[in-house]
């Protein structure tokens, strides 16, 4: 699990929802049951200030970071896909972007995460299609100075030719297998937690649930059921999700408190 990374899920998933910022000493020690070293954190932290995803802050409890109103935009949006808060519709049409793809690799290998995070699949190296249009994408295309051109359409043939378009922009056959290995990897993972176990556990393991999870949000574009296979796997492994992550949230709470008061209390101990 890379800092960076991890950042963004315990920003998305933790401290969104608690005013989205935090002391440095705080994202430490919530990294740590995780494996991540201080320095690791404190490098990735510079770079996302340098990315426009956090800003820096002076809180009570010392030196922290808040979100940025970018960051929080590219957090709720992720958050309405890992918990499914909105209802997936189709009304027929396809999204298409036909673009001037980047002339380096790197480039183009940012541009097509950002695309498939977004829910984009693509025809070829520069029509992308979608679902449903892309928040921001015209706004996010422009800001990298890409050129580019986008449509509205509908398959002539309807959803029989719908289906093809899908099949050709995304290969829901890997999807699905990834799937199915996320339930199997996860499965013994999240047995080991018990009632028994420790709230410091029990967060690592659900932050590790929702990070494995979250990598879907660059893999399935959460198409709308009239164009998936029968019996998709994407189901089934999102009930599994679900029943864990509700399961273990409690203690996961619990901890991300305990860390964040911890300086508060030295503070108050300090100021008397």
């Amino acid at each position: 699990m890379q800092a960076r990374s991890a950042l963004f899920d315990l920003y998305g998933d933790h401290l969104r929802p608690r005013g989205g910022r935090a002391p440095v000493a705080a994202l430490v020690k919530l990294l740590a049951p995780l494996g991540i070293a201080p320095p690791a954190v404190r490098t990735a932290v510079s770079r996302m200030v340098r990315q426009g995803w956090l800003d820096p802050l002076r809180l009570a409890s010392g030196p922290g970071y808040s979100i940025t109103p970018k960051a929080a935009r590219r957090l709720d949006e992720a958050a309405a896909r890992i918990y499914r808060t909105g209802r997936v519709t189709w009304d027929g049409r396809f999204d298409l972007l036909v673009l001037e793809a980047p002339g380096s690799r790197r480039d183009r290998q940012r541009l097509a995460a950002t695309l498939s995070f977004l829910g984009y699949g693509t025809l070829d190296e520069q029509t992308w299609v979608a679902t449903r249009p892309g928040e921001d994408v015209d706004l996010l295309l422009a800001e990298a100075g890409i050129r580019f051109e986008r449509f509205t359409a509908s398959h002539y043939s309807g959803t029989p030719g719908a289906m093809g378009v899908v099949r050709r922009a995304w290969d829901l056959t890997e999807i699905g297998h990834a799937y199915e290995r996320f339930v199997a990897d996860q499965r013994p993972l999240l047995a080991a937690v018990t009632v028994r176990s420790s709230d410091e556990e029990a967060y690592a393991a659900r932050f590790r649930l929702v990070h494995a999870w979250r990598t879907f949000l660059f893999r399935d574009p959460q198409l709308p059921p009239a164009l998936l296979p029968e019996r998709w796997p994407g189901t089934a492994a999102a009930s599994f999700f679900d029943r864990h992550a509700a399961r273990l949230r409690p203690a996961a709470d619990r901890y991300v408190e305990h860390c964040l008061d911890a300086g508060s209390r030295l503070v108050r101990q300090k100021g008397r």
